[in-house]
């Protein structure tokens, strides 16, 4: 069980608790349930890479207390 933080830079911060062989669209259905957003207007990025739906937080390297950043189109 990891813990990731997503940052918005507007004054929403969201701590998601998840496993990492969950996928990224597992995740932002995650943050839609605490932010209220659709979990199909959520981009999750860091630095310049856009993370994909279908790709595993594992695989991604993403751990325990990583900081993503958080964008709605």
């Amino acid at each position: 069980m990891i813990e990731v933080v997503c940052n918005d830079r507007l004054g929403k911060k969201v701590r998601v608790k998840c496993n990492s062989e969950d996928t990224i669209g597992d995740l932002k259905k995650l943050i839609a349930a605490q932010t209220g957003t659709k979990h199909d207007k959520i981009v999750l990025k860091k630095w310049y890479t856009i993370f994909k739906d279908h790709v595993s937080l594992g695989d991604y390297e993403i751990h325990d207390g990583m900081n993503l950043e958080l964008y709605y189109q």
